[in-house]
């Protein structure tokens, strides 16, 4: 049976992100409903929802509302559309195919924890995703729908895009924060500087990402009991998932969260359809590229969060790439840690450096330059950076971004050693004997 579909519903509409087209679909009936109901109604609507959030860690929407601490304001909402992570675009396609719907959720947020600012943070490359929804601004200031004595309530919000430079380390939220702060985008230390309780400009501040709010429309309007309905015990709801790689139909799909497989999203027909060519399936990063890998056996595992997990990866940002028996694993996982070493915001030095040896080491190993040695060097900056080299990681850095760097060293070397030995065996042949001419 199909799955309703939640936020990707008008996808099929190519006007889908203009005004009149969003309300003659439903849009801001959500709203409405959220307006004629308490504040505490509202949240209460997405406690029962259990929404996960959908930027990768995985935290309930509703209880991360809660943590605000009562009776201290200003308070902030900033929405998180800074997309980095390497193999994720579902974020930027909600945001250019329905804006609305993005920004309607971020009204009926600040209703419900009591905020009057919104901030709208998007990714610097993201050029025609910040004009969707700067024109979508403009639309619903000038319909009632944002700004002052909203629907005619004495409701108000102001809602401010803000577009990024282009930084990876700016989708952690504390770096989100200093970024908007006019500051260089590096993490906080946690605590003190947890944002629900100190964050944009020292105030409370709810960081949520672009997919958690194109959920909350549909909860209020149709109740967060319907939405617990579906997917799984853990995972409830629907998610949309970016697949990409070597599969004959790479791109965005919503399923039901907690029981489809990736199977299902990989191999099936009305998703990515199968490998490419009909090649085997080498491996695929069911995450975002700070996922630990993934491989054939981990093909019937459902996409819930508690089961990918427990089998040693994340869900994460909701990008699953996909690699086929022609892979060269070596350079797959020198491509995404010089990624991560590029990214870098340099604040913490196990990072700063350790990524950078990481991806020089790969490089020496790819140009036919590698020592034996080079493995066991490997996995030593990996252990320098993320000690024990297990999932979830334990870290020497403030934020995640040096252990996802470790991710795709561990996963390569544990499963495909022999295509490292390989390079330095054929550096070890081009090595001219002492004497010769």
């Amino acid at each position: 049976m199909a799955v309703e579909k939640i936020v990707t519903r008008r996808f099929d509409n190519l006007k889908a992100h203009e005004l009149d087209e969003y309300v003659a679909t439903g849009g801001y009936e959500g709203l409405r409903r959220a307006l004629s109901m308490s504040p505490s109604e509202v949240h209460d609507e997405v406690r029962t929802a259990s929404l996960l959030g959908r930027g990768g860690a995985g935290f309930p929407a509703g209880v991360k509302w809660g943590f605000c601490p009562p009776n201290v304001w200003p308070r902030y909402l900033v929405v998180n559309g800074d997309e980095s992570e390497p193999g994720t675009y579902k974020d930027r396609q909600l945001l250019e195919r329905d804006p609305h719907q993005v920004i309607e959720g971020c009204l009926i947020t600040c209703y419900a924890v009591g905020l009057t600012q919104c901030f709208l943070y998007v990714r610097g490359e993201m050029a025609h995703a910040q004009e969707r929804i700067a024109k979508a601004l403009n639309e619903a200031y000038a319909a009632g729908y944002v700004g002052k004595n909203i629907l005619g309530s004495d409701f108000s919000v102001d809602v401010v895009l803000h577009w990024g430079a282009g930084a990876y380390i700016v989708g952690e939220e504390t770096a989100l924060i200093e970024s908007l702060e006019g500051n260089r985008g590096m993490p906080r230390l946690k605590p003190p500087f947890f944002p629900a309780a100190v964050g944009l400009y020292g105030q409370p501040t709810i960081v949520n990402n672009v997919e958690t709010m194109a959920n909350i429309p549909w909860i209020v309007e149709r109740g967060g009991d319907a939405f617990a309905a579906m997917g799984a015990e853990n995972s409830k709801g629907t998610r949309v998932f970016a697949v990409s790689g070597h599969v004959n139909n790479p791109g965005v799909y919503e399923v039901e969260f907690g029981t489809t497989t990736f199977r299902d999203i990989i191999m099936g027909d009305e998703y990515a359809g199968g490998m490419r060519d009909g090649k085997a399936l080498k491996g695929f990063v069911p995450g975002g590229a700070s996922a630990p890998w993934f491989f054939e056996e981990h093909l019937d595992l459902p996409l819930e969060k508690v089961a990918v997990d427990q089998a040693g990866s994340m869900l994460g940002s909701g990008a699953i790439v996909v690699m086929d028996e022609d892979t060269d694993m070596v350079k797959a996982c020198h491509n995404l840690v010089r990624f991560f070493a590029r990214e870098s915001c340099g604040k913490c030095t196990p990072c700063r450096e350790g990524t950078t040896w990481l991806e020089r080491i790969l490089s020496r190993i790819i140009a036919g330059q590698g020592r034996p040695s080079d493995l066991s060097l490997l996995m030593e900056v990996s252990e320098n950076i993320s000690p024990g080299i297990a999932w979830p990681p334990r870290q020497t850095t403030i934020c995640p971004l040096g252990p996802s760097a470790v991710s795709p060293i561990a996963s390569a070397l544990e499963r495909f050693r022999n295509e490292f030995e390989d390079y330095i065996t054929l550096s070890d042949r081009r090595v001219i004997p002492v004497g010769a001419a």
